[in-house]
């Protein structure tokens, strides 16, 4: 169990924030996808783990409940054997009750230990299921990133080589070029106003959506009915 202790506590102590940056420099999901795995497979041993030290705190528990009654008994069974004068019966209960209150004590403090490492157990659990939650949030953030520095790099290039073919000083490779430019901006503007209109179009449907509901409301007020 220590064991299992020691690799949780280094996952949650675990600086997340240089592993993002460690991603980000390596232009690589591989680090923060191992610790999402490694997070996950212990989160499984402490679920199994908690699940074993929880029935075991049970156990005890019940043990205990079955002891503690059977030393009522016997604390009133000695009270009822001296009351009858019954001092060999009393002896004999004294003595059933003597070892009988060693193993509650026993018992007790075997279920006390149970019960606080089953919490620590649960504590652990929940620290390591909401490093793995706030981490699987950053992936998907980092992810968006790289992707989106992919695409700025592919721009840049493409744009160099451009460059490149502009003052390479023949005219018709400069003609081409100037071409591919012009090609280039007159799809980045048609998508500009392609999702420009698209926002329009969103507007007005919601202001009709709107505008529709409040009719429909003066309408169902005056008992008018389509």
């Amino acid at each position: 169990m220590a064991s299992l202790f020691e690799k949780v506590s280094v996952l949650i102590s675990a600086n997340l924030h240089a592993m993002v940056d460690q991603a980000l420099k390596s232009n690589s999901m591989a680090v923060i996808d191992q610790y999402v795995r490694q997070v996950e497979e212990n989160l499984e041993d402490l679920e199994d783990a908690a699940a074993t030290v929880g029935g075991e705190a049970k156990s005890l528990k019940r043990k205990l409940t079955d002891l503690e009654q059977k030393e009522d008994e016997l604390d009133r069974a000695i009270d009822a054997f001296l009351t009858e004068g019954n001092d060999a019966a009393a002896v004999a209960a004294q003595s059933r009750l003597n070892s009988t209150q060693r193993l509650v004590e026993t018992y007790r403090e075997q279920f006390k230990r149970q019960e606080n490492e089953f919490q620590k157990l649960l504590d652990a659990k929940v620290k390591l299921e909401a490093r793995l939650a706030t981490m699987k949030q950053q992936r998907e953030e980092l992810q968006a990133l790289l992707e989106l520095a992919r695409s700025k790099e592919t721009t840049v290039k493409a744009i160099k080589s451009l460059d490149d073919l502009m003052g390479s000083g023949d005219s018709d490779i400069e003609r081409i070029a100037e071409s591919i430019r012009t090609r280039l901006d007159k799809a980045t503007t048609a998508s500009e106003m392609r999702a420009a209109n698209l926002d329009k179009q969103m507007d007005e449907v919601l202001d009709r959506g709107v505008l529709n509901a409040q009719l429909a409301e003066r309408k169902k007020k005056l008992g008018i009915t389509d």
